[in-house]
This record gives C-alpha cells, sequence and structure tokens, in this order.
C-alpha cells in the first residue's frame, strides 16, 4: 500500500499553531511513522415570541449552523486505510482524528460561526458510524455483514454500501455521545452534532422476508430505541443541537433499476418511522432537533439531484422535527426551492414552528460564494419563508464519508481549506441578510 504525501500542507500548517498543539504533534509524529511504513399548524398557535425563542439562534439574529461533516486531511485519511490494512494501531488512529479535530474545531470557531461540529473527522460515515470503525469493515458489528444493499449510487457512477444484518438483536456499537464528549473538551463555542436516521438504518433489514426468530416489526422496535438512545446521547453529552441525516428522503422518490430499494415508493413509510423516534421528546427538546435532507455529496457528486422538490417537501415537513437544515444553494431554480418550503412548512409542528435552514453554500463547488451573493439568495428566500422561521446552512456536509479525495477540488486538503472560506462566507452573509431585515 502507497500513502501519498499530498497531505503535508496539512500537517505544516497544523504543527505551526499553538492551539491544541499538543494533539497535532501527536498526529504528525503518527503520520511520520504511516509514510515510514508504507504511506409543515397541528396542535394551536404558537407566538411570534416563542418562534424566535425556539429557533436555536445562539446570538444571532438570523440563525445559521453547519450540517456537519468536513473533508478529512489526507494524513488522516491515510490513518484509516492504514487501520483496514493492520499497519496503524488503534491508539495512533485515534491520535489522528484527536489533532483533526481540535483542528476543525479551531477553525470553524474563528469562522465566527454560532455553532460548530467536529466534522465527523472520528466517524466512518454519518450513515455507519453505530455500526462500524471504518469505511473497509474493520470493526463491523458481528450481526451484521458487508455485503448489504447499495443505500445510492452516484450520478459519477460510484456506490455507497451499506451492511446487511444477519441476526437480532439490533444495537448500536458506537453512539454519538460518545464523539460529542470528546468535542466538548475543545470547542468553546455550542456544539451540534449530527446522527443517522432510522429510515436508512432500516434498510440494513432484508427487503423481502424476514430473518429467523428476528420480525421485522421487532427489528423497527429495537431500530427506533437505539436510535432515541443515540440522540439522548449527544445531548446529555453537551450537543446544544442534533439534526437527523434524511438524504435518503429524496432518493426514495425516483426508481434506480439498479438500485432495488428506491423503486418501492418507501417515503412515506420512512417518515412514519422518523416520527416513532422524534415524537419521543417534547416540545421543548424537539426545537433543537432538525433533518437534513439533500441530494447527496459524497466525491463532489449527487445521487439524487434531479428528483423534483416538490415530490419531497409535502412529506418531508410531515416530521415533527423543530428545524430543518434544506439543500438549496446547488438548485436550478432557488427561489422555487423557497416557495415549496414557505409553502409546505408547519408554524406549528405539534407544538414547535419549524424553522427553516436553507442551503446558501454548495460544498461541491470548489469556487468560494461571496458574503454579497449569501446575503442575496437569504433575501429572496425571505420573501416566502418568514423571517422568524428563516436560517441558513450548507447544501450538505462537506464530505459525508471517511475516505473522500474531492476530485473537483483536486485534493482533500485543499477541499478543506475551501470548506472553512465557505464557513466564513456563509456567517458573513448571514448577518449582512439579518441588517437588511432588521432583525
Amino acid at each position: 500500500m502507497v500513502f501519498v504525501d499530498d497531505g503535508m500542507t496539512w500537517r505544516v500548517a497544523a504543527a505551526k499553531e499553538a492551539n491544541h498543539q499538543q494533539g497535532r504533534n501527536i498526529g504528525l509524529a503518527i503520520d511520520a511513522r504511516i509514510m515510514g511504513r508504507n504511506q409543515r399548524s397541528d396542535t394551536g398557535p404558537v407566538s411570534p415570541a416563542n418562534q424566535l425563542k425556539q429557533r436555536g439562534s445562539f446570538n444571532m439574529p438570523l440563525p445559521t449552523e453547519p450540517v456537519g461533516s468536513l473533508p478529512r486531511p489526507v494524513a488522516l485519511q491515510n490513518g484509516y486505510a492504514a487501520y483496514d490494512a493492520g499497519t496503524l494501531r488503534r491508539d495512533e488512529l485515534e491520535a489522528l482524528q484527536d489533532a483533526a479535530c481540535a483542528d476543525t474545531i479551531r477553525r470553524m470557531e474563528a469562522t465566527a460561526a454560532p455553532v460548530v461540529s467536529d466534522g465527523e473527522q472520528r466517524i466512518s460515515s454519518f450513515a455507519t458510524y453505530p455500526l462500524m470503525d471504518t469505511l473497509g469493515g474493520t470493526g463491523l458489528a458481528d450481526n451484521l455483514v458487508t455485503d448489504g444493499q447499495y443505500f445510492a449510487i452516484f450520478e459519477d457512477g460510484h456506490h455507497r454500501q451499506l451492511p446487511r444484518l444477519v441476526t437480532g438483536p439490533f444495537r448500536y456499537k458506537t453512539y454519538s455521545g460518545a464523539i460529542v464528549e470528546k468535542a466538548m473538551k475543545i470547542a468553546t463555542k455550542p456544539l451540534k452534532q449530527a446522527v443517522i436516521a432510522p429510515s436508512m438504518l432500516s434498510l440494513l433489514y432484508p427487503l423481502d422476508g424476514s430473518l429467523p426468530d428476528y420480525s421485522r416489526e421487532r427489528f423497527l422496535s429495537d431500530l427506533c430505541d437505539e436510535c432515541e438512545k443515540d440522540i439522548r446521547s449527544a445531548f446529555n453529552a453537551g450537543a446544544k443541537r442534533v439534526s437527523i441525516d434524511f438524504t435518503e428522503g429524496r432518493l426514495a422518490c425516483r426508481a434506480d433499476p439498479s438500485n432495488p430499494w428506491t423503486g418501492r415508493g418507501m417515503l412515506e413509510d420512512f417518515i412514519s418511522l422518523n416520527n416513532r423516534v422524534i415524537d419521543r421528546f417534547s416540545p421543548e427538546e424537539r426545537r433543537n432537533i432538525g433533518v437534513h435532507t439533500c441530494p447527496g455529496g459524497d466525491c463532489d457528486s449527487t445521487h439524487s439531484a434531479d428528483v423534483d422538490y416538490a415530490e419531497l417537501l409535502p412529506s418531508l415537513f410531515k416530521m415533527n422535527a423543530g428545524y430543518f437544515l434544506i439543500q438549496a444553494a446547488s438548485e436550478k431554480d432557488k427561489e422555487r426551492t423557497y416557495r415549496l418550503i414557505g409553502e409546505h412548512s408547519r408554524v406549528n409542528a405539534n407544538g414547535v414552528p419549524q424553522v427553516c435552514f436553507v442551503g446558501v453554500i454548495n460544498p461541491q463547488d470548489p469556487n468560494v460564494e461571496s458574503p454579497d451573493a449569501v446575503c442575496a439568495d437569504i433575501l429572496t428566500a425571505a420573501r416566502h419563508i418568514p423571517v422568524e422561521r428563516l436560517g441558513t446552512t450548507d447544501d450538505c456536509g462537506f464530505s459525508p464519508f471517511s475516505l473522500d479525495r474531492k476530485p473537483k477540488h483536486g485534493s482533500a486538503d485543499f477541499a478543506r481549506d475551501i470548506a472553512f472560506e465557505k464557513i466564513a462566507a456563509r456567517v458573513k452573509g448571514t448577518q449582512l441578510a439579518a441588517k437588511e431585515l432588521k432583525i
């Protein structure tokens, strides 16, 4: 196995920083060792004042927050590969993760973002973190095997695959609270955590038939219990916001002959399943529980950008979450998207107003949006979405999977630098829009 050394720029820059110096030095030292070895009203009105209170502004008049992931440094991606190959110990991988998380949080806080994340540097992907340590399958739970169905087939032809459940009971191996706990030691601003939707993990169970001695309904009951536990663990560890990744929602609206689950009209079942978890939380809790939707964003490619939002959004807002993070910046007709959001989002979703964070940043485009352009998009969105229920976000996580060389950017390290510039533009553009809107 050969590890390329295009991570040197990140490593040298990180080494020059005083904050979290020890963690980065560990990461640098271990990377050197790698190189040496191989290289939507339902229950009555909600007052405007409470809407403002419930949207989680964190000292910004117009709220903004990230989706979750950021590109992993090349050094860390190499570390994952070495760990899979058995040439890197677990403690060495964790040191690389520590260094990348510290760098991520420090640089995100430097953008003046009011809410930050650790960029998902410690996990294999947004979908598989509860199940295994790496995308290569290292640490896979004993009652899972790697030959599950494809979650998605992307526009460029590559795919991502889920494991397959072979026996019950279904349990997580890793809960997000463990990730938040580590990030809380570094972050000085409110922290958010992204978690996987039960709808995605429902695809672990065979599409047809059932498992011996473990019915589908028993599996779904266990799944909802585990997802609830995962969300509560994040809050208990200190997260102020938790968003549920629901990228499979848009994909469920298409029928891809090469990906059988997409042609089964599963969207409404997905919505119902997700609400089985969301409805376990009080209105006060749900104001800080969000849902994210996008057409995918892996290796600078999408899986369902051709699906009309009019097929998804009326159902999306049936979920009783307090806020939604909605891809919009890369839509061909952004204003139509804002109008659909305004039409279908709810003033009162079982006790909470649905705050709509519209995407104003395209993570797949290496060109950095200007704050003025971001501001202009927000002002357009405000024509269709009540300002008291409006916020901003990025279209998607910048790298939802741990191994992503970001081909349109040239390298993951360059994409990482660009991501922080884009976050800064989102924050600044949101501040400009708040002034224009006089809020």
